[in-house]
């Protein structure tokens, strides 16, 4: 059973509501408030880090670890790392993060974890991870995502991620395009929105744009092997 929260970002009003669901879930596993931070890419004043502290904060989360894949790590490190109650993947650069994950050996650790019930929470690159591929990034970068190879991710979901879906007009066009190339759907985010995954249950919030087969389509379009889809 896997618990994700997919952010496109946090710094917007409209994520409260992602935010008490996190909250939820959380007290649903425990009293434990604890959260781990898996930086991106090099962090070395680590403002990203005490913004994501100071934010989890107002709701009584603890952002209680830093944890820098480039730098080496003892056997304690990483059994604190997962002993915490969650685990954030930072926003950044997403090929990069990938990059990281796999020259650090931690890519199928945290996929371990994730499946075995951790509580894992993406904020756009992180997020974009947690599907099959992060072919999706290539339009941050000037690419196209059908040409997009070795960009296999976490695969924790049946679909992939696309954040920040209103910064750019053409945005839209170009995922209606790939989805003629791929046979998993789409869910494309403007910040503010957000999907949360607890088992077979996907929980869209705000207003996520379903693409599939060359057309936006309605959650109840969407056919996701085993899972359900819903709008709390």
């Amino acid at each position: 059973m896997v618990n994700l929260v997919l952010y496109s970002d946090q710094l917007f009003p409209k994520c409260s509501a992602i935010d008490r669901r996190l909250v939820e879930m959380l007290e649903a596993l425990g009293p434990g408030r604890r959260i781990a931070y898996v930086a991106s890419g090099p962090e070395p004043d680590r403002s990203f880090f005490l913004a994501a502290r100071s934010y989890y904060g107002r709701y009584g989360l603890d952002l209680a670890l830093f944890y820098d894949l480039d730098e080496p790590h003892s056997a304690e490190d990483i059994a604190a790392l997962f002993a915490s109650d969650a685990i954030h993947l930072s926003g950044g650069h997403t090929g990069g993060f990938l990059e990281r994950l796999k020259q650090s050996r931690m890519l199928g650790p945290i996929r371990d974890w994730a499946l075995a019930g951790g509580i894992l929470i993406g904020v756009s690159a992180g997020a974009i991870l947690m599907a099959p591929t992060i072919a999706t990034d290539a339009l941050f970068i000037g690419l196209r995502p059908e040409d997009m190879a070795d960009g296999d991710a976490l695969d924790l979901v049946p679909f992939e991620f696309f954040p920040h879906l209103s910064d750019d007009d053409t945005y839209l066009p170009a995922l209606l395009r790939y989805s003629t190339h791929t046979a998993r759907p789409i869910v494309a985010c403007n910040d503010g929105d957000g999907i949360v995954v607890t088992g077979r249950r996907v929980e869209c919030f705000g207003d996520p744009v379903w693409i599939a087969a060359g057309t936006v389509q309605t959650a109840g379009d969407i056919t996701l092997d085993g899972f359900s889809i819903s709008t709390p």
